[in-house]
């Protein structure tokens, strides 16, 4: 069982590795994404670079990088919550701290959001709900995900049967993911955070 483990761990990692954001805005605009913008390689970043579009497929595509993993140690293990919760962690942690660039990867915003829809589908649903409103509130993505790590674990504890281990879980992850938001907290203080803007629109008023 432990090859099985160890190898799904691997394959975790490194698809959870894999730098989305990177590839897409260099196959869009032939650029290092992480020159431009807030310099982060993730969805919010390439939305506001390089386009609509280029981010939401960012997203989506960063959170299936974690959506895979569980439900594959889920199949694999069927009953059994902890090669789920090492699968999806471990998936996070590509994401973040990515061996394809040097590991310096995005946030993990994405990536967690589609672990946790694998391993608690309600309070997940809950805490995205909290990040467009209040991204539709303030225009501001770190708002939005700031909240949604606080919504989940919360939510999570009272809503479905499921390990405490997975409360653990969503609690370490939403305050590590608060922490690699530190210089978006130290940019909202400073009321210097860039806004949730479509890049496409941008340069078409740069060139008006």
């Amino acid at each position: 069982m432990m090859i099985k483990v160890l190898l799904l761990a691997l394959f975790s990692y490194l698809l959870g590795a894999v730098p989305t954001g990177y590839l897409i805005a260099r196959r869009v605009m032939g650029i290092d994404i992480r020159q431009h913008g807030s310099g982060n390689p993730g969805a919010a970043n390439v939305y506001r670079t390089v386009g609509k579009w280029a981010g939401i497929t960012t997203f989506l595509i960063d959170g299936l990088k974690g959506f895979i993993p569980v439900c594959i140690a889920l199949h694999v293990f069927p009953g059994e919550y902890w090669q789920a919760i090492l699968c999806g962690t471990i998936a996070i942690l590509g994401h973040m701290w990515t061996i394809y660039l040097k590991f310096r990867g995005g946030k993990g915003v994405a990536t967690s959001a589609g672990v946790f829809a694998a391993l608690l589908p309600i309070p997940t649903a809950l805490a995205f709900t909290a990040f467009v409103i209040c991204v539709a509130l303030w225009g501001r993505i770190s708002i939005g995900s700031i909240t949604a790590c606080l919504v989940l674990p919360i939510s999570g504890y009272f809503i479905g049967h499921h390990s405490i281990t997975v409360d653990i879980m969503s609690t370490a992850i939403g305050l590590l993911v608060i922490y690699k938001h530190v210089p978006n907290i130290k940019r909202l203080l400073a009321k210097k955070e860039l806004a949730f803007e479509d890049g496409s629109k941008k340069r078409k008023n740069e060139h008006k």
